[in-house]
């Protein structure tokens, strides 16, 4: 039986291959290292053992209000607005979501 940590890390090689991110991410060098980009911009990562996206605050909002993800917390603990991370689920719901989260930042760079 998988552990968390390796469920979230196939579903997030799912969405790494969909999207052409590596096929084995680099040892951690930090935030970022193993994100998945969009012109330059992080809209999806791992991060302990969670997809971590970047989506419209009102669509985090009602992700955390319908419990189906957390608000991601920077390292001082403060919360930030346009970051969610998710627990493992399935492939579908992972790539529906890394989608949305790389159409919102693919929009705010134009």
């Amino acid at each position: 039986m998988k552990s968390n940590a390796e469920k979230a890390g196939a579903l997030f090689q799912s969405i790494a291959e969909k999207y052409g991110g590596p096929s084995d991410p680099p040892p951690r060098r930090g935030f970022g290292s193993d994100a998945l980009k969009v012109n330059g911009k992080i809209f999806a990562a791992l991060s302990n053992g969670r997809l971590l996206l970047k989506l419209p605050s009102e669509r985090v909002d009602a992700l955390v209000t319908a419990k189906l993800a957390e608000r991601f917390l920077t390292g001082a603990g403060r919360p930030k607005k346009e970051w969610c991370t998710i627990a493992p689920s399935t492939t579908a719901d992972w790539l529906r979501l890394a989608d949305e989260a790389r159409q919102y930042v693919n929009s705010q760079s134009k």
